[in-house]
């Protein structure tokens, strides 16, 4: 029998390989997917919404600093955190996104409030933070998200590229601590994402991102870009995506897959492969997509040497994976 609710989550794709990271890094990051995991299946358990669900999973992934999403995101080169997300309702085709957040603790929250209170898809940068104040949602001091390692990239990339390194933000702790110590250079693609189905038969997909390393001139990706990084319908599945996002952009490939699963008549797993390890890689690009269908089928397919992914179903045991040959 199909499970009557699933979920599949990522913590972004890149050069993740067993010789990269060290046993601390792996469980770290284990630990923290299955966590995220099952925080949306909590949602799910207890009947609730595929939209509720990948929220709640989403907030656990923003909160860590393992991660490129709220806590711990990339920085620009002005050494700013800019934060986007999106979510969207497969059940209405209901979306909602924002782009340059820079003191909202959850964005995903944010792209979910212009869903119920605006009349808009996407909104960006100082309109869009104004916005999330007025809906109420939680402000933080922009040093929260900072990390000592993310620090150290943005340092790093500005040398290589001979541009000047900003001043440490003001705030920022003088010493990497805890987690954050752990977080591993996956190259790019930190972005997380959920996708989950519920017992009602509704999929949703969402999708956080502080963007790539030393991201400059207003840089947007396809993370809060519905249809390349984040695409739902109940008529084919539910999809996210983490990777070059300029690539993702082109394709389109959240829709695209979408589109082959409803008009091409493909299942889940052939049609992420199709586009991911056909499509994505013949145009240059790189990263992987996870997603999820309304007969309970899920899938992900990634063409870099890692993905921090995991899915749980009803009746189904909790799967976690890293690396390219974990199940």
């Amino acid at each position: 029998m199909a499970p009557r609710w699933a979920l599949v989550a990522h913590g972004g794709a890149g050069s993740i390989t067993r010789e990269q990271l060290t046993p601390e890094q792996e469980t770290a990051y284990r630990e923290a997917m299955a966590a995220a995991a099952e925080a949306g299946a909590a949602v799910l358990r207890a009947g609730g919404s595929a939209m509720d669900a990948v929220e709640a999973a989403i907030h656990v992934l923003e909160d860590d600093p393992l991660f490129n999403a709220g806590r711990g995101a990339a920085f620009t080169a002005e050494g700013r955190i800019e934060l986007d997300a999106s979510i969207m309702d497969g059940r209405t085709l209901a979306a909602g996104a924002v782009a340059g957040l820079t003191t909202t603790r959850h964005p995903i929250s944010a792209a979910r409030a212009v869903i119920e209170g605006s009349s808009h898809v996407m909104l960006g940068g100082e309109g869009a933070e104004a916005f999330a104040r007025s809906q109420g949602l939680e402000q933080v001091d922009p040093a929260w998200f900072f990390t000592e390692r993310r620090w150290c990239s943005l340092e790093k990339a500005l040398t290589r590229q001979g541009l000047p390194v900003p001043a440490r933000p003001a705030g920022a702790p003088a010493e990497a601590a805890g987690k954050a110590a752990l977080v591993h250079e996956e190259g790019k693609y930190g972005t997380v994402g959920v996708v989950a189905l519920d017992a009602h038969g509704d999929v949703a997909a969402g999708t956080s991102t502080g963007g790539t390393n030393a991201k400059r001139w207003g840089r947007v990706g396809d993370s809060p870009i519905i249809g390349a990084g984040t695409y739902a319908s109940n008529k084919a599945c539910a999809v996210s995506c983490t990777g070059a996002g300029e690539y993702f952009i082109r394709l389109g490939v959240a829709h695209e897959i979408c589109a082959r699963v409803q008009h091409g008549g493909l299942s889940l797993q052939a049609a992420v492969d199709q586009v991911v390890q056909d499509e994505l890689t013949a145009l240059g690009g790189d990263g992987g997509v996870i997603a999820v269908a309304p007969d309970g089928q899920m899938a992900w397919s990634f063409n870099t040497s890692g993905m921090y992914r995991a899915r749980i179903a009803e009746g189904e045991p909790l799967v976690v994976g890293v690396y390219k040959d974990d199940p």
